[in-house]
């Protein structure tokens, strides 16, 4: 719980610092749920500074954000004036049976309880609806993101100690919830190049770093170090993964 609030404190930190997401990421969605998100009522749940939120808004979706952090949510609604917002989180939807076409987790499912969040969705969502979860995660085939994440791994008491990422559907399945749905899972690669510093505020919004407070100072000057020797020009390119699962709920 702890971890799951401190993003309060780093609020505009994430919202300025934090990646999107590659436009296949959505193509992959829509080819999944066999529908595009054009016109389509969308939850996003845990929206925090509403990077997903905005994308999928852009594609058109009918978006009503959920987020259950003041300051995330504020820092949402000043980004994003007019997008719908609720507070509250996906372990108890406060939405009508049946009302949704989409509902979406960016960043976020593993701070919810699977066994409430997942039969939360199927109630919520209309028949053919789909609850998709997405993480963008470092890509560990790429040397210099392999060789910071075993640093931090070193530094950081139970680092991803949280993460369900890559383990999505595999989770979902042991839910025995198996005739309601039909899932399916995908793995993407992208980049973004980014200063510096904007690398190091990102890591800085991560919960392992919020909780630490000033104590996090000396890691990541450490990491500015190390980076300097790969990237000497200050340009740094961060390699993603975005592991991306889609459940749909399976029409009667």
């Amino acid at each position: 719980m702890e971890r799951a609030q401190s993003f309060n404190a780093v609020a505009a930190q994430y919202a300025a610092a934090r990646p999107g997401y590659p436009p296949a990421l959505l193509d992959a969605v829509e080819a999944i749920a066999r529908r595009p998100l054009r016109g389509a009522d969308a939850l996003d749940i845990g929206a925090g500074t509403g990077i997903a939120t905005r994308l999928l808004r852009e594609r058109g979706a009918h978006v009503t954000a959920v987020e259950p952090g003041a300051d995330m949510a504020a820092q949402l609604r000043a980004d994003q004036p007019d997008a719908p917002l609720v507070r509250a989180d996906g372990n108890a939807l406060p939405f009508a049976d049946g009302t949704a076409d989409l509902i979406t987790y960016a960043q976020s499912w593993h701070w919810t309880d699977p066994a409430r969040s997942v039969p939360e969705a199927l109630r919520v969502l209309r028949p053919g609806g789909a609850l998709a979860l997405w993480w963008n995660v470092p890509d560990l085939a790429v040397p210099w993101a392999a060789a910071q994440e075993a640093r931090l791994d070193r530094r950081m008491p139970g680092y991803h100690q949280h993460g369900l990422t890559g383990d999505a559907e595999h989770v979902i399945t042991g839910l025995g919830l198996g005739a309601a749905l039909r899932t399916e899972s995908r793995s993407l690669r992208w980049t973004r190049s980014v200063p510096l510093d904007t690398h190091l505020a990102m890591l800085g919004s991560r919960s392992y770093f919020a909780v630490l407070g000033e104590a996090a100072a000396p890691i990541l000057a450490d990491e500015r170090r190390e980076l300097l020797k790969v990237f000497p020009d200050g340009t740094v390119v961060e390699p993603y993964g975005v592991d991306v699962t889609v459940a749909v709920k399976i029409q009667r």
